[in-house]
């Protein structure tokens, strides 16, 4: 039976490792997401886990001792935000390459300059090559559900990657939702105990951990990421079902929101969805104007040819970027949307757009103005402004 519960997504993904009962979580605090090491350390203090915390003296250090804790054969953990990934930079690259299945709770939040601790995807998106899996949440529950998932996609034998689940800092990390919680012990039987192949406390396997590769085993080594990237899809669709068996909640690489009949679409990630679908409805009603959305869940691995066919019926798609990428034309999330088009010689018109950078609100009003451009693009096939910002002050 599920329970009922009201719970900001900080807490919701405290909850979460709470039941899932992870071996060590080493972490060091940062605005927004402090509060999941907080509350993981409450638990510990009341005996209601065993989790191992380990108190460092920086993020780097936090991921450091994450890598070790995984490569020793533990099940490992942290969270941070921001600057707090930025720090971490050298080690993503590491769990990655080493193919340690950590989960990170990273709480997006703007990277400096100037300094801002509001909700943008810059840190996320600038980490996205690093070889993580990336998983993006709208609200509570799908950060909450989200993270459930992360281990058994994580240690996955055909996997085995590190996996980034990705909030919007103070807008979901901080707002309290009613959510659903699975019973623990569902919650157990569905993450299962870790038991890793290869470990460095393995007594019976002599082993190293990040060796130098020399030009003759580098690449061979990267190519083995990517498959393992490219394996990822069917595991996330695999663990996915599962979980909707368990508990009636249906998840893929992406959303569609009535989408069926849809004329222009946007595509978008994270919380400002929920204010995309509210002026589709609104829009629907009062003009009936067949306007629609995708909303991304899974950016890595990015489902190239499965967003190519959601969109392919449409005449004009507005891409909407929570981060700057200094780009010629468009932001991360517009390059691959663009270019999974491009690849399926969709005849589709496609325009990029920034907005929400440093936590600034969008509003309905902001995407009935975008579904009105994307009106006039599909009738003039001219686009006029590719590189412009929504909301951004005139003076």
């Amino acid at each position: 039976m599920a329970i009922r519960e009201r719970l900001s997504g900080n807490e919701a993904v405290a909850y979460a490792i709470k039941q899932i009962n992870p071996d060590v979580m080493p972490a060091f605090p940062i605005t927004p997401s402090t509060e999941i090491p907080q509350y993981v350390a409450n638990y510990i203090a009341n005996g209601e886990i065993d989790t191992e915390f380990i108190h460092v003296e920086s993020e780097h250090s936090s991921m450091s001792a994450t890598l070790g804790a995984s490569a020793a054969g533990a099940r490992a953990l942290t969270a941070t935000s921001s600057c707090g990934l930025a720090l971490m930079w050298e080690e993503l690259y590491v769990a990655a390459s080493d193919r340690l299945p950590i989960v990170l709770a990273l709480v997006n939040r703007a990277l400096t300059g100037p300094i801002n601790i509001n909700a943008d995807h810059s840190d996320s998106m600038g980490a996205r090559d690093s070889g993580w899996i990336q998983i993006y949440a709208e609200s509570n529950q799908e950060v909450y559900d989200n993270f459930l998932q992360a281990y058994p996609i994580a240690e996955h034998k055909d996997v085995r990657l590190p996996v980034m689940i990705c909030q919007d800092g103070f807008i979901t990390s901080h707002g309290v939702e009613n959510i659903e919680l699975v019973e623990d012990a569902p919650v157990k039987e569905f993450v299962g105990e870790y038991e890793p192949e290869h470990y460095l406390l393995n007594k019976k396997e002599t082993m190293a951990i990040g060796p130098y590769a020399v030009s003759n085993y580098y690449m061979e080594t990267k190519r083995a990421q990517r498959q393992a990237m490219l394996n990822a899809k069917q595991v996330i669709l695999d663990v996915a079902a599962k979980f909707e068996q368990m508990t009636g909640r249906k998840y893929g690489f992406f959303e569609e929101y009535r989408m069926e009949d849809a004329e222009y679409a946007v595509v978008i990630i994270g919380s400002a969805a929920g204010t995309c679908k509210a002026a589709i409805d609104q829009i629907r009603e009062n003009t009936g104007k067949k306007v629609g959305l995708v909303k991304i869940r899974v950016f890595r691995p990015f489902p190239e040819e499965e967003l190519a066919q959601a969109l392919k019926n449409v005449k004009a798609v507005a891409v909407l970027d929570r981060s700057e990428m200094f780009a010629g034309t468009s932001g991360p999330l517009g390059a691959e949307v663009r270019a999974a088009l491009f690849g399926a010689k969709a005849d589709v018109e496609v325009v990029n757009y920034f907005y929400g950078l440093g936590g600034r609100d969008i509003t309905i009003t902001d995407f009935e103005e975008i579904y009105g451009k994307l009106e006039n693009i599909a009738k003039t096939h001219k686009i006029n402004d590719m590189y412009s910002y929504i909301g951004l002050r005139s003076k």
